[in-house]
């Protein structure tokens, strides 16, 4: 049997304030929290991936459970994610982040049809909402 990774599973994102962090990525981008502990969150993403935010610095010493240890990681962004949507749902997309006063950084129009939405997280982190259109493969 041939290996093959079948597509990322976790993405992480480290932030300097986890309710402030939490509030943007629950209300502004409406994913819903699978996980909320004081340390992270894990949220669900279109019922394929998990979005993990962590306190940064609080993961630098590992994890040890009971079932097993998770090594130190850390990050000091910003960093950029990806998220996909529908063509037709990013006006309404649009509206969401303008409620909430979200500026809008940057838009493209990519050869292949998609379209790209850029905005930053509380943390500055660079968020981008995608349609189909932009690689081979979306």
């Amino acid at each position: 049997m041939a290996l093959k990774i079948e597509r990322v599973l976790e993405t992480a994102l480290y932030v300097s304030d986890m309710a402030r962090a939490s509030q943007f990525y629950e209300t502004v981008l409406l994913l819903p929290a699978m996980v909320a502990k004081a340390r992270f969150r894990a949220y669900d993403v279109g019922g394929q991936n998990v979005l993990l935010l962590f306190v940064k610095g609080d993961a630098l010493d590992g994890w040890r459970e009971p079932v097993g240890y998770i090594p130190p990681h850390d990050g000091n962004g910003p960093y950029h994610l990806g998220l996909a949507v529908s063509q037709r749902q990013l006006p309404a997309w649009e509206r969401q982040l303008a409620l909430h006063g979200v500026e809008i950084e940057g838009r493209m129009n990519w050869p292949r049809g998609g379209e790209s939405l850029y905005f930053r997280d509380p943390d500055g982190h660079l968020l981008e909402l995608v349609t189909p259109g932009l690689w081979d493969n979306y």
